[in-house]
């Protein structure tokens, strides 16, 4: 039995039991193969199910503890999902416990549709930044790049190749709500070389090899596609031809290279404040 056809959406269910049907789907969506069956996934905490609420995203199921009944907040955000169809669960702290797999969890959990953008359909405007990265491995370094995007008002993220799970649970929490405001979209490495072919701006890459500043380059002629390389490996030699500029951050220490979610920060900002100065000085 699937995870749709054991709930019934629209209302609000107490359960105790740790053997219950629900409870086990719950729980089972910490891996990524249930994950992407059931095409969800978990958001802990209220303050990231109201982000989630306002931006429009279709919840499935919300969690909440029994501590939080009768907190208006929280009764509200079980109102909304029960309006839209979702179903609402009451569960002790043992059984949220079990179902986010931390001692001392959020009051409440929220299980999302999960998002993505066709590649195809991605048609980059004048001012648009985008950010692709190819087989980003660590969760914690996509979480900050995709909060650092929202940050500074970029597009959006293309995952390349085999990378980290967006919607993974470590992932999530390290977006900090910025999850629900930034369209991913992901493609194998043919359908992204493909795609970029047709790109119409600059496609910036950092390399090892590169041997222009960042900060010397022209970003304000047109959208800016943003190519960054795995943590340990960096761009292979394929997408390094890919780009039309490989560019280095200069260090100054014994570090010969910077964390990718830093390095992509450093590098977003520089763009958005070579290329739209208005914009820039509405972040300082």
């Amino acid at each position: 039995m699937s995870f749709d056809e054991r709930r019934v959406p629209g209302r609000v269910k107490e359960v105790t039991s740790l053997s219950n049907p629900l409870i086990k789907d719950l729980k089972a969506l910490v891996m990524k193969k249930h994950r992407d069956r059931e095409r969800v996934f978990m958001a802990e905490g209220l303050k990231l199910v109201l982000d989630a609420l306002d931006a429009g995203w279709a919840i499935r199921t919300l969690v909440y503890a029994k501590a939080g009944r009768g907190n208006a907040t929280v009764e509200k955000a079980a109102a909304r999902a029960v309006a839209q169809g979702g179903l609402v669960l009451e569960v002790s702290e043992k059984v949220l416990s079990a179902i986010t797999r931390r001692d001392n969890p959020q009051m409440v959990v929220g299980v999302f549709e999960q998002r993505y953008r066709d590649l195809k359909d991605i048609r980059a405007a004048q001012d648009d930044v985008w950010v692709a990265l190819d087989r980003v491995r660590d969760p914690g370094n996509l979480g900050t790049i995709i909060r650092t995007v929202d940050a500074v008002g970029a597009r959006g993220v293309i995952l390349v190749g085999e990378c980290t799970d967006p919607y993974s649970i470590e992932t999530v929490r390290a977006t900090m709500g910025s999850l629900f405001a930034v369209p991913l979209a992901r493609a194998n490495e043919e359908t992204f070389l493909a795609w970029r072919q047709r790109f119409a701006g600059l496609v910036v890459g950092t390399h090892l090899k590169g041997w222009v500043d960042y900060r010397t380059v022209n970003y304000s002629s047109g959208p800016v596609l943003l190519f960054m390389g795995n943590e340990q490996q960096g761009l292979p030699e394929r997408l390094a031809e890919a780009c039309d500029r490989l560019v280095r951050i200069p260090q100054a220490g014994r570090a010969d290279s910077l964390n990718l979610a830093v390095a992509t920060g450093v590098m977003l900002y520089e763009i958005r404040r070579a290329a739209l100065p208005a914009a820039s000085e509405k972040m300082q």
